[in-house]
């Protein structure tokens, strides 16, 4: 996530914005290419290495997680599975007819749900109403297991915040909790028929619609209540909407899905759901997983990814069923800790930072991480692919190149000698090279680097998040990664959640840096008339906080993609940034 998400964030861009930038493949054919006519039937074989974060759609955060989440629950609004960039990132109706336009003021959106649509329930299929929607929205924070994306509505639905505080109060415990949902209301959503809600803001938010694309929006059945959120019971008993439901789960060993016999195919203009079952096996690694993909006796990856060695391999051999994806993030970010006294308090000085800015050799990494066919120098907050990127470097050339002897400069003019910096890195993957890479461009700038290994599973979760290690210098400088949580106009959700701080932490912010001019400026972006005036104005967010330097942004990472050659109609998911399962067929 940092969350998610690079493994893949929270709150302003606008809608149908992101203009990512293309779906090339290793070969010169389309991975998406199909063998004949489309064919029912198989079962569709998925590795993963690790476990989903969340089943519950209200409660995930993590990228590969939306494949899950596809099959099995449907959404508000959503994508079209594509391999054609602009129609893959256009916002379209899942359960909504249609994707809602903002009134006048812009503050207000309402949805018309589609007949026919229906949860898999146990006395059987029951259509899905608005109270469903609101439902979903009044689980996001709930006192068990709050949503890691719900700071997005909890400060942008009017009368959410309050309705919050008071769930904050209820024992976490489903009676409990059930008795507050079905007691109380959320101001800002109005259900007056079983086919409209009607969602009021407290201020204009032209990417409100992209929210509604992700999990957490996602309408949940009267069940849930009955259990803790994302709990074992939850999970045995989950009620599906979508053409999938769970069939049987062991833990970090296997899941499978099966055909909801509930799923109204006529009422789902997004999912075909030629496959019978969906097997996804867990606690593989990702050698191991290529070679099955390779061999033919897997069909697709969940949380893995070609490796820097595999891609150099499949390009070499112009194999089509290799692809890559931007997806606006920026993988290797590397976060100054202007909260520790180290070095006598040398890093809150802003040269010093600056100094760090030229020192470092990108291009360097972007050799380690695979070359330039997946990754790219970045000097600002936001990746290709994001309404408000623009190529440009407050700090030397836009090739990123070193320049150590200016970086020596800096340090000098700032009065700053025998600088010495605790940097963590995870110890998993090209995690180690890229640290040792970095490290090698700061000592070229006669800087010290004090390297120690984390364990990937503690990284963000137990060290980067955990606030006392910044304050009491456990490290200096240290790597994360970062991609946004949805596409369209997802400048926010690299923003807020990163960049900005309002006196409560967030768990990304790790040093609660702010910045009141850019906080100014993404209002701006936010009640932009047009996407291209946002845009402007989200690129001038990045050039405000890139001037008071908080981060070295280093590179950009496309997302690279595998599959067997059983496979057909890989056609990529934007949200889940891989085939869609529910799109796919089998080659029989």
């Amino acid at each position: 996530m940092a969350r998610k998400k690079i493994l893949s964030g929270v709150a302003l861009g606008a809608a149908a914005m992101l203009l990512l930038s293309g779906c090339a493949t290793g070969g010169s054919g389309d991975s998406g290419a199909t063998d004949g006519e489309a064919t029912a039937g198989g079962t569709l074989k998925v590795l993963a290495n690790g476990d989903v974060d969340r089943l519950d759609p209200q409660l995930t955060a993590y990228v590969p997680v939306n494949s899950v989440v596809r099959s099995l629950s449907r959404s508000l609004l959503n994508y079209e599975a594509s391999n054609d960039v602009d129609e893959r990132i256009a916002l379209t109706g899942d359960l909504a007819e249609e994707v809602p336009v903002a009134s006048e003021d812009g503050l207000t959106y309402e949805i018309k749900l589609r007949e026919g649509a229906t949860w898999d329930a146990p006395d059987g299929a029951r259509p899905i109403v608005a109270g469903d929607v609101a439902r979903g929205i009044e689980r996001i924070c709930n006192p068990h297991i709050g949503a890691a994306l719900g700071g997005y509505f909890i400060n942008l639905i009017e009368g959410m915040n309050e309705y919050c505080e008071g769930f904050a109060g209820v024992a976490a415990e489903p009676a409990a909790m059930k008795e507050y949902i079905e007691s109380n209301d959320i101001a800002g959503i109005a259900t007056p028929d079983d086919q409209t809600v009607i969602f009021t803001l407290v201020e204009p938010a032209s990417d409100f619609t992209s929210m509604l694309s992700l999990p957490t929006a996602n309408p949940a059945p009267i069940e849930v209540l009955d259990y803790l959120p994302d709990s074992p019971e939850y999970r045995e008993n989950f009620v599906a909407s979508g053409p999938y439901t769970v069939g049987s789960y062991t833990p970090d060993v296997k899941w499978e899905f099966v055909r909801n016999e509930s799923w109204n195919a006529d009422s789902d203009p997004l999912r075909k759901a030629y496959v019978d079952k969906i097997e996804m096996t867990m606690g593989v690694e990702g050698d191991a997983a290529m070679q099955q993909l390779q061999a033919g006796s897997a069909d697709m990856l969940f949380d893995l990814s070609p490796s820097p060695a595999n891609i150099q391999q499949l390009t070499a051999a112009n194999d089509e069923k290799f692809t890559t994806m931007e997806n606006g993030g920026i993988d290797q970010f590397m976060w100054f800790n202007t909260a520790t006294t180290n070095n006598n308090s040398a890093l809150q000085k802003l040269e010093v930072r600056q100094a760090i800015q030229y020192a470092i050799d990108k291009p360097a990494v972007v050799q380690v991480m695979g070359g330039e066919d997946i990754a790219a120098v970045t000097n600002g907050i936001f990746g290709p692919g994001i309404n408000g990127y623009e190529d440009f470097s407050l700090y030397g050339d836009k090739s990123g190149k070193a320049d150590p002897e200016k970086a020596k400069a800096l340090l000098k003019e700032a009065g700053v000698e025998n600088l010495t910096l605790k940097f963590p890195y995870r110890n998993v993957g090209t995690q180690p090279d890229i640290a040792q890479t970095v490290q090698a461009s700061l000592e070229a700038a006669g800087i010290t680097v004090e390297l120690f290994p984390v364990p990937p599973t503690d990284y963000y979760a137990n060290f980067m998040t955990n606030r006392e290690n910044a304050s009491s210098g456990e490290w200096d400088v240290a790597l994360v990664g970062w991609s946004p949580d949805w596409v369209g106009g997802a400048a926010r959700s690299v923003f807020q959640p990163q960049f900005t701080f309002d006196g409560t932490p967030q768990s990304y912010n790790y040093v609660d840096f702010n910045s009141d001019k850019a906080n100014e400026l993404a209002d701006q972006a936010l009640a932009a008339a047009t996407p291209e005036e946002a845009g402007k104005l989200w690129h001038e967010v990045d050039k405000t906080v890139m001037a008071e330097s908080p981060i070295v942004s280093i590179v950009s990472r496309k997302k690279a993609n595998y599959h067997s050659d059983r496979v057909q109609n890989f056609q990529i998911y934007a949200l889940a940034q891989n085939g869609d399962w529910a799109n796919v067929w089998l080659k029989q």
